[in-house]
């Protein structure tokens, strides 16, 4: 039980930090790199959930979420850069 504590900790420790990037970020570049890497410990939390409690449904959702997180991120890199 203190291993799962210990990496909860590391995950809103990550949370944290992405997110004073994401309100802090100086460009608008730097907003979009800390939101992808909120998404990116989402996904690692819903498959630390799923290996917790033993549901292969978490993972399922974590890897749709991940490649629909991984589009997302390309279209608004895309419209930033000004090619959409």
């Amino acid at each position: 039980m203190t291993f799962w504590i210990f990496c909860c900790a590391i995950v809103l420790g990550a949370v944290f930090l992405a997110t004073l990037r994401a309100v802090l970020g100086p460009t608008a570049s730097d907003r979009l790199v800390a939101v992808d890497a909120l998404t990116t410990i989402t996904v690692t939390l819903m498959v630390m959930l799923g290996v917790m409690y033993g549901r292969e449904i978490y993972l399922d959702v974590a890897l749709v979420y991940a490649v629909l997180a991984f589009m997302g991120v390309l279209i608004v890199a895309r419209y930033m850069e000004g090619g959409l």
